[in-house]
């Protein structure tokens, strides 16, 4: 575990460097219609951060691994991630990141990996593990980075070696 955290760390100071050369007019643009600009994405990666951070913590008093969902575009639209400046959004996911590199570390062993078969992962993990196949805590932690790791690949992308 210590080895994913230390990559999960990396990953979060080395994607918070690059988002952070992209201009504010960059960080608005949508690259289609109906799709989400990369403020957008960010704020969704925050609340991805808040509910996860949730789930997470609520995971070690509990002997299930069932959590609430949410409906990832109206908290986007709710929260009017278009309208927030790009730095203090940026510097607010890095830093929500590295207190969840925190609990992930601090998370016990044996909570992370004890297996259950009540679990929602099939309606909220970002790669679903179907109802009747158990679940560790672990997997969902792993999920979360790959998610994280997907959406900032959707915005880096587009960035990473364009003349802007």
């Amino acid at each position: 575990m210590d080895d994913f955290i230390a990559g999960f760390r990396r990953l979060v100071e080395h994607s918070a460097a690059a988002l952070l050369t992209i201009s504010e007019a960059e960080s608005e643009r949508r690259p289609a219609p109906g799709r989400w600009s990369p403020k957008e994405i960010i704020g969704h990666l925050i609340d991805s951060a808040s509910n996860n951070h949730q789930r997470f913590v609520r995971a070690q008093f509990q002997d299930d691994l069932v959590f609430a969902g949410y409906d990832q575009d109206a908290w986007v639209a709710a929260q009017q991630y278009q309208d927030t400046r790009w730095l203090p959004l940026v510097n607010l996911w890095r830093e929500y990141n590295l207190h969840l590199a925190r609990v992930m570390a601090a998370t016990p062993e044996a909570v992370r990996l004890r297996e259950t078969r009540q679990h929602n992962f099939h309606l909220i993990a970002w790669q679903t593990i179907p109802e009747n196949e158990p679940a560790t805590l672990d997997y969902f932690m792993r999920d979360y980075v790959d998610h994280l790791r997907h959406h900032l690949g959707q915005i880096l992308m587009n960035f990473d070696g364009q003349n802007r």
